[in-house]
C-alpha cells in the first residue's frame, strides 16, 4: 500500500526514535559474561587490599638494623599461610611473595641478596635495600567505591568485581531482538535455491550487527509473503522481544504487508520514509510493550540502516554510550552522484597512507561492496561532487 507519509530528514528520524526509549530492567549475570555491560550499581570494597601487610618479594622479612648481622630463620611462610610467630632481634622468616609478613618484620631482602651461612642462618649481603612490604589497604579500603552505577565494563573492571567478592554483578538487561525476514524468494543459506530464489543474508547479517551493538539477538525465521504468515511470526516474536527487526516487506508493492501487520499488533507508526540512501522505505513504531523497525530487503539497505538508526537505539535501551567509531581521512579519488536528494552512505576502503578511495558499488543489492570496504562515509544531500583530496569522516564497519 503506497505511503501518504512525508519523508522526513535522517536527523529528525533518529531524534524521533531516541526518544521513545524506555530503559531497561537489571538482572546479575555472571563474571564471565559482564565485559561490555552496563553495571547498575555502585561497588564498594568488603575489605582493605591488600587484607594484610604483604611481601613484594620473594626474600626474608627481618628488622631493618639486623640487616648488617646474620639472622636465624625462625620460619618459612608461604603465601596464603599466615606467619606462625613474630620475627625478633637477630631473627628473619623466609617468605615468598604475597605472603602476610610477620608481625617485629619492617623490611623484606631479596633472595638474591642473601647469603645462606650453614643451617637456619642467611646474612644480607648487599649494601641497601627497600622495605619491599606493600601496606594492608594500599590499593583500597573496606567502605570506598571502587566502581560506579552507569560504568561500561571492561575486562580489568572484571578484576575489580572479583576482588570486591561481587561474583554476579548487577548490569543492564540487554534488549531482547526478534529478526525475521520476509519474502517468498528467501530460502536459508544451507539450501539450493531455486530458479526465483536467493538465500537469507539479511538476517544473519543483523544476528552479528545486535549482537555488536550489545542486544541479545533471535532469528524467528523466514515469514512468506502472505498477511496471515507474518501476522503468525509477528505474534510470537512480539511477545518474546523488546525489538522487532523485519527485513523486507516495508516498501510500496502488493506484498509488503509488515506495517499493515504492525499497525493490526496495535504499533504506532511514527515514520516509514526517511530521507536517506540506501534506506528510504525504513519504518520505525512503537507498540504496547515492544518497538518495531522495518527495513529495506536489500542487504547494503538493511547494514546501513541498522548502523545508523537501530544501533543507537539498542544502544540507548541498554544504557550504552552513543558514540561511533569514526575517523578522518583524505579522500585519494572522487566521488560522484547522479542524484543529490538524499544523504548516501558510500562503502570506502583504506588506501594504506591515511587515505581512502570509493569501493565500487552497484547499489543496495550489492553487499559484496561491504565485505571489501573498511568503513562507510557519508555524502549529504545537495552534494553530487566530492573532490579528491577533501578531508572526509568515515565510519568503522562493526566487528
Amino acid at each position: 500500500m503506497p505511503s501518504d507519509s512525508p519523508m522526513i530528514p535522517f536527523d529528525d528520524a533518529l531524534r524521533i526514535a531516541l526518544e521513545r526509549v524506555r530503559p531497561m530492567g537489571t538482572e546479575r549475570v555472571p563474571l564471565s559474561e559482564a565485559p561490555g555491560r552496563v553495571l547498575a550499581e555502585d561497588v564498594s570494597a568488603d575489605r582493605d587490599v591488600p587484607p594484610f601487610d604483604k611481601s613484594a618479594m620473594d626474600g626474608y622479612a627481618c628488622r631493618r638494623t639486623d640487616l648488617g648481622a646474620p639472622l636465624r630463620v625462625v620460619e618459612i611462610i608461604p603465601a596464603g599461610a599466615m606467619p606462625r610467630m613474630p620475627v625478633g632481634s637477630g631473627e628473619c622468616a623466609k617468605i615468598m611473595t604475597g605472603a602476610p609478613v610477620p608481625a617485629g618484620a619492617d623490611t623484606v631482602f631479596k633472595v638474591e641478596e642473601s647469603q645462606v651461612q650453614g643451617d637456619q642462618r642467611v646474612r644480607f649481603i648487599a649494601t641497601e635495600t627497600l622495605p619491599h612490604i606493600i601496606p594492608r589497604g594500599e590499593d583500597f579500603s573496606a567502605g570506598d567505591r571502587l566502581l560506579a552505577a552507569g560504568l561500561v565494563l571492561r575486562p580489568d573492571h572484571v578484576a575489580v568485581l572479583a576482588t570486591a567478592g561481587v561474583s554476579t554483578p548487577r548490569v543492564t538487561r540487554r534488549p531482547r531482538v526478534g529478526i525475521v525476514a520476509t519474502g517468498d524468494e528467501l530460502v536459508e543459506p544451507h539450501e539450493t535455491p531455486g530458479p526465483a530464489q536467493i538465500r537469507n543474508s539479511n538476517s544473519y547479517q543483523l544476528h552479528a550487527q545486535v549482537r555488536a551493538a550489545g542486544g541479545d539477538p533471535t532469528y524467528y525465521g523466514i515469514a512468506r509473503d502472505r498477511r496471515e504468515a507474518l501476522d503468525e511470526i509477528f505474534t510470537r516474536a512480539a511477545r518474546e522481544s523488546d525489538v522487532l527487526l523485519f527485513s523486507g516487506g516495508v516498501s510500496q508493492g502488493d506484498f509488503d504487508f509488515v506495517p499493515e501487520v504492525m499497525r493490526a499488533h496495535g504499533v504506532e507508526i511514527l515514520f516509514d520514509r526517511v530521507r536517506i540512501k540506501p534506506g528510504k522505505p525504513s519504518t520505525f513504531g512503537v507498540g504496547p510493550d515492544f518497538y518495531c523497525f522495518g527495513m529495506p530487503g536489500n542487504p547494503v539497505s538493511t547494514f546501513v540502516i541498522f548502523e545508523v538508526l537501530v544501533r543507537p537505539f539498542l544502544r540507548a535501551m541498554a544504557g550504552l554510550p552513543l558514540e561511533t567509531d569514526e575517523w578522518s581521512a583524505r579522500l585519494d579519488a572522487p566521488i560522484e552522484r547522479k542524484k543529490d536528494e538524499r544523504d548516501e552512505w558510500l562503502p570506502v576502503r583504506r588506501t594504506g597512507d591515511g587515505g581512502v578511495v570509493p569501493v565500487p558499488y552497484h547499489g543496495s543489492a550489492h553487499f559484496l561492496a561491504l565485505a571489501r570496504a573498511d568503513g562507510l562515509t557519508m555524502v549529504p544531500a545537495g552534494t553530487r561532487h566530492v573532490e579528491r583530496g577533501t578531508e572526509i569522516r568515515v565510519r568503522s564497519l562493526p566487528t
